[in-house]
């Protein structure tokens, strides 16, 4: 286990409109407050042909191929994620939503790109006095969080 410490700052109230993409919205928003590091919880709707990443195709194998599943309609959804700056001070958001529609529910990483469905509600809380950054694993391909 590897951890830091972190101070709230301040709290954000975000309404994502009709068809916007979640994590290039949501970046450049912190970019555009200088906001380094935060945790987001998000509910409302995502839209037909949003894409999920739903885990590797096998658990330990190398290299990891992940697997997609595209939205086949709006579905409700609730999610949580992290922002944390890449090598490059670029803030990274990692996501995973819970998409339900009728009694299926999919989950996983909106980083392929969800779409809204009418609205969706983020309140995206800044963390500070931290210096974790997502740092490039050359194992896994990932850019994985270092407290």
């Amino acid at each position: 286990m590897k951890y830091s410490e972190a101070s709230k700052g301040r709290v954000f109230v975000i309404r994502l409109e009709d068809g916007e993409i979640v994590h290039e919205c949501i970046e450049r928003f912190a970019k555009d407050h200088a906001i380094e590091r935060a945790t987001l919880i998000a509910v409302g709707g995502a839209d037909k042909g949003s894409l999920l990443v739903v885990g590797p195709e096998e658990s330990r194998s190398n290299p990891i191929n992940p697997m997609t599943h595209e939205l086949y309609d709006a579905h409700e959804i609730t999610g949580s994620g992290t922002i944390f700056p890449d090598e490059n001070g670029n803030p990274i958001l990692h996501m995973h939503m819970a998409c339900g529609r009728e009694e299926n529910t999919v989950t996983g990483c909106i980083r392929n790109g969800v779409k809204v469905w009418l609205v969706m509600e983020i309140i995206l809380t800044e963390l500070l006095k931290n210096t974790a950054t997502r740092q490039y694993d050359p194992q896994s391909g990932f850019k994985l969080l270092e407290p």
